[in-house]
């Protein structure tokens, strides 16, 4: 059998590369699946490329938790705008957030499925991409405590708490464990969420 014919990559094209099949390895097998040399072997990558952009496992379930954070901080941000913000606003980012979730349940889990547990700390870009995400739940309910239409609790432990509620429903959805829509469930959730914060 002739030996495997390694592609060619143009420079950033590989470390894309990988990550794109680190995703779905994680989404076959979930992230105890994912190895670096099966990443490298289904690409036909040697070990020196593989090595030069993630020099460990680690450093690769990064690469996919940053991208999830950027993704999902894009999807809230643009939740929020397109309904004009205010209380619609921080609703349509509720579903924005489960949507991404059942979009992207790869990097859902590699997010919070404790795969990053400590490497914010030797990652800062992890650290700040997954800060921004949160912050923009959080700059959401400034602005509405600034309208005078939300509870003057502090911003911070109201978004903990949103966010707790829809992470939760975020995660027996791709679980599979709803037995309705998601949106069902989210619609539930906002009302609830509406009334617990509002003046």
């Amino acid at each position: 059998m002739p030996p495997k014919r390694r592609r060619s990559y143009h420079h950033g094209d590989l470390s894309r590369a990988l990550v794109t099949e680190a995703i779905g390895t994680i989404q076959r097998g979930g992230a105890q699946a994912l190895t670096l040399r099966a990443v490298g072997e289904k690409l036909g990558v040697s070990r020196t490329a593989l090595y030069r952009h993630f020099p460990d496992k680690s450093a690769l379930l990064a690469a996919v938790g940053r991208e999830g954070f950027r993704t999902l901080r894009d999807r809230l941000r643009h939740a929020w705008r397109r309904r004009g913000g205010g209380q619609s606003g921080l609703e349509a980012m509720g579903a924005a957030y489960v949507q991404f979730a059942l979009d992207h349940p790869s990097h859902y889990r590699v997010m919070f499925g404790g795969h990053l547990a400590g490497k914010s700390a030797r990652d800062p870009e992890l650290e700040r991409e997954g800060a921004a995400a949160f912050e923009t739940l959080v700059e959401a309910l400034v602005s509405l405590q600034q309208q005078g239409t939300i509870r003057l609790d502090p911003p911070l432990r109201l978004a903990q708490y949103i966010w707790a509620s829809v992470h939760g429903i975020a995660m027996l959805a791709i679980d599979g464990q709803l037995r309705e829509p998601a949106q069902g469930i989210v619609d539930l959730a906002n009302e609830r969420i509406r009334t617990g914060i509002a003046l």
